[in-house]
């Protein structure tokens, strides 16, 4: 298959997956949140999670400081100097970009290192500035950016936060939620928007006219 051609085909997956190394405990929500077609990509020890996911690699990057490089698998690996400004993780997002991708879903990214969990948290921000869908997923919450629409949340979710990680939002509304907001503001310095909770049988609105806001959904 041409270099081409396979562009074409990764720009037919709906979405790309990447795949860090951090401790993933619930491999059966994650797995169940993954499609036939997505495009997984493998940051270094995030090839750890592949039996516990029941998938296979599209593509392999990293620099192999933290795992054995699998030659025995035959995928597509870039391998990255250890001395760089992007981690594994910033640089499989950027790489997915040049190939087409505009979905996104990171797993494996949020663990004890608090410096790589803000970081990736951040790749969010970074995937909003370019009007790109990005979503992270972890054992315990689902989180994504608020920023030019509406978002709903369903009443599956025993609560949901929002945090301003980035300048001043403003014109924030919560509808369907225990505690209301209208045409609010949070700051960086004040967080008072966690642990809403959404009222049984409804569906909760936010919306954020101003700025950006990152949603976490808890389970």
């Amino acid at each position: 298959m041409s270099f081409r051609e396979k562009q074409m085909s990764q720009q037919a997956s709906n979405r790309c997956v990447i795949v860090g190394g951090a401790d993933i405990n619930n491999y059966k929500y994650l797995y169940e949140n993954l499609k036939e077609d997505d495009f997984i990509i493998f940051c270094d020890s995030g090839l750890k999670h592949m039996k516990g996911l029941k998938v296979k690699p599209s593509l392999i990057v990293g620099d192999f400081d933290s795992h054995e490089n699998p030659h025995h698998l035959n995928v597509e690996t870039i391998i990255l100097p250890r001395e760089k400004d992007d981690t594994d993780t910033v640089f499989a997002v950027k790489e997915a970009i040049k190939r087409g991708f505009d979905d996104f879903l990171l797993i494996g990214v949020i663990g004890a290192r608090l410096d790589h969990t803000i970081g990736n948290v951040s790749i969010l921000l970074y995937l909003d500035s370019l009007g790109k869908k990005g979503q992270i997923i972890d054992d315990y919450s689902e989180m994504e950016i608020v920023s030019n629409a509406p978002v709903y949340i369903g009443d599956k979710y025993t609560s949901f936060s929002l945090l301003n990680i980035t300048g001043c939002a403003k014109g924030i509304f919560i509808r369907g939620a225990k505690y209301l907001l209208e045409d609010a503001e949070i700051t960086c310095e004040y967080q008072y928007g966690i642990s809403n909770e959404i009222l049984s049988g409804k569906t909760a609105m936010v919306v954020v006219r101003h700025g950006k806001l990152l949603l976490i959904k808890n389970r």
